[in-house]
């Protein structure tokens, strides 16, 4: 039996290994890459329907990675600003119960200056008691809403973390370009020690 012509096809040629799949287009694949690149092409930014397919598309979306990053601040501006108002309005409370005590309603004053004493009563029908379930709701209130701020602010976090982690140098320039718009706009004297880092 003459095996010399099997020989001579040999088995390497049958194989995969000539076939280029890397050039194949397989109808807009995303490429995904775990190494920093500066490429464009394929380029999908989280989702898929976000697709860089020429260079307006990624000049678009390298604009709308700065806004978004830039909103970051923006919402942790909302946060501490709404955090203030509602310490504010929970010491306006405080304040009304040092200047009257636990046990009585203070005398009301006079016009001339006077304390009138006949309207003194006890706390049974008090509107402090009242102003106490009135506090003790608001501040229920300010936490549930504070949580929300504070859930929003993980999840645009990570939403950012998710940007930088195309490994793209454009985007991941956004990324600091936004932070750094946002910070101009939002900051008003805070300190800057806060990353946008995951959580």
């Amino acid at each position: 039996m003459d095996h010399s012509m099997h020989m001579a096809m040999g088995h390497g040629d049958m194989g995969h290994g000539g076939m280029d799949h890397g050039d194949m287009d397989m109808g807009g694949q995303c490429n995904m890459n775990m190494l920093f690149n500066w490429s464009s092409e394929n380029l999908c930014i989280i989702f898929r329907s976000w697709r860089i397919t020429g260079p307006f598309s990624f000049l678009f979306s390298l604009v709308a990675i700065v806004i978004l990053t830039a909103g970051y601040e923006g919402v942790r501006s909302v946060t501490r600003k709404y955090e203030a108002a509602h310490t504010q309005r929970l010491g306006a409370f405080v304040g009304s119960y040092a200047n009257t005590g636990d046990n009585e309603i203070a005398d009301p004053i006079l016009p001339n200056g006077l304390v009138d004493g006949s309207h003194h009563t006890d706390n049974q029908g008090s509107p402090l008691l009242v102003g106490r379930e009135n506090r003790a709701a608001l501040a229920r209130k300010g936490k549930i809403t504070l949580a929300a701020l504070y859930a929003i602010q993980v999840f645009y976090s990570f939403f950012i973390m998710l940007l930088f982690m195309t490994y793209n140098g454009p985007v991941m320039i956004a990324v600091a370009v936004g932070a750094f718009v946002g910070y101009l706009a939002f900051s008003e004297g805070t300190p800057a020690s806060k990353s946008v880092a995951c959580h």
